[in-house]
């Protein structure tokens, strides 16, 4: 085989252009308009484990107790984790932080939400909270106060010397060997049975918008990578990811650092503590950040990244064909973990989803046959 003929990238088609045979997603009449991902909630039952896992990954403690973790990032926001004790190891949700506009009445009034308590937020205002259809908890926020950025040092991003151009000279590049330092949380990728039912119920409550979908074999969306709609100031390329499967879980959670130093030096710090390295370093092909990604004691991934595309809510939606390959753009293939696992426990998961009529054969034919195309064929 000619390296060059696999050497390639799945075609990417402007929604105004698609093909008949592939289904675009419809985006609903929003309810409000999400403008920061604002922190996620975890139960564990060993918080200790947690908090050197956070703190080696490069969250600041803000609080850490034997019933409950805070920790924030270097930027403003007061808080980007929470972590409760509890009976097991699990995700509880996401919180969003809500326009001013957003009239958080409604949601009370059509969809069944409730207020939360003050004593539930960890930084003041207001809240609700809902149910994604999984019965995922979802917190939706307002009037969170901000706190002072943290210090940290100055990015080296701007005097990287290229071919094409060498601001540095007569100086060198000599980066602290620390922990990387989480500046903001990212994004959140959320795995779903159901994956139109809970795009639809995502783009309904907040008002994101899909920048990339990812079509099975057939034409019809299993993956949407959605930023938030800011109108005409920047967003990242994704804020929140559904992704079509076999379970209702959280794949990972994202958090942007400084530049590609901190990400190195941070694989450095958690090497030399014993952390489980995942994936990375590498380049993401939807999103283009520049990745690094690892477990936490309790086996969830944590990915530190920098570099990632930003859009404007008037770029259209972009289709291509999912491929597990698509993933990443350079950089060691993805492990093999990220795929459902081929054993006894999964084929008769598989079973139960196709008797409660979860999922057809047919559907999970076109999702196997997606994730196990050769990555790289030439490897």
């Amino acid at each position: 085989m000619n390296n060059a003929t696999v050497l390639r990238q799945a075609e990417s088609i402007p929604e105004s252009r698609l093909p008949a045979h592939i289904q675009a997603v419809a985006r609903p009449p929003a309810l409000g308009r999400a403008i920061e991902l604002a922190f996620l909630r975890w139960e564990k039952r060993r918080l200790v484990a947690t908090e050197r896992f956070w703190r080696d990954f490069g969250f600041h403690l803000v609080s850490a107790g034997p019933q409950r973790l805070i920790a924030r990032g270097t930027g403003t926001a007061p808080c980007i984790a929470i972590a409760d004790a509890g009976a097991r190891d699990r995700f509880v949700g996401p919180a969003f932080l809500m326009s001013e506009d957003t009239d958080l009445h409604r949601y009370v009034e059509q969809m069944g939400a409730r207020w939360l308590t003050p004593d539930q937020l960890p930084a003041g205002g207001r809240g609700i909270e809902l149910f994604d259809p999984s019965g995922r908890s979802v917190w939706l926020l307002q009037d969170q106060l901000r706190v002072q950025p943290l210090p940290q040092r100055a990015s080296v991003t701007p005097s990287t010397n290229t071919a094409c151009d060498s601001p540095r000279v007569n100086r060198t590049v000599r980066t602290p060997i620390e922990a990387a330092r989480v500046v903001r949380i990212g994004h959140v990728v959320l795995q779903t049975v159901g994956f139109a039912c809970m795009a639809q119920w995502y783009m309904r409550v907040l008002g994101v918008i899909p920048t990339d979908v990812q079509y099975l074999a057939d034409g019809s969306p299993n993956l949407a990578f959605c930023r938030l709609d800011l109108k005409d100031q920047p967003a990242d390329h994704h804020t929140l990811v559904i992704v079509g499967g076999i379970e209702e879980k959280i794949e990972h959670s994202a958090y942007e650092v400084l530049d590609l130093d901190a990400l190195g030096q941070g694989q450095q710090v958690l090497r030399a503590q014993g952390h489980r390295h995942m994936w990375g370093i590498g380049r993401h092909l939807l999103g283009s950040q520049l990745f690094d990604y690892w477990l936490d004691p309790d086996g969830f991934e944590y990915e530190h990244y920098t570099d990632g595309d930003l859009f404007t809510a008037d770029v259209e939606t972009a289709y291509s064909a999912l491929e597990f390959g698509g993933i990443w753009a350079w950089g060691d293939d993805a492990p093999a973990s990220m795929k459902p696992r081929k054993n006894l426990h999964t084929l008769l998961h598989v079973l139960r989803l196709i008797r409660k009529k979860a999922i057809t054969p047919q559907r999970l034919k076109l999702l196997s046959a997606a994730l196990d195309a050769p990555a790289r064929p030439w490897l």
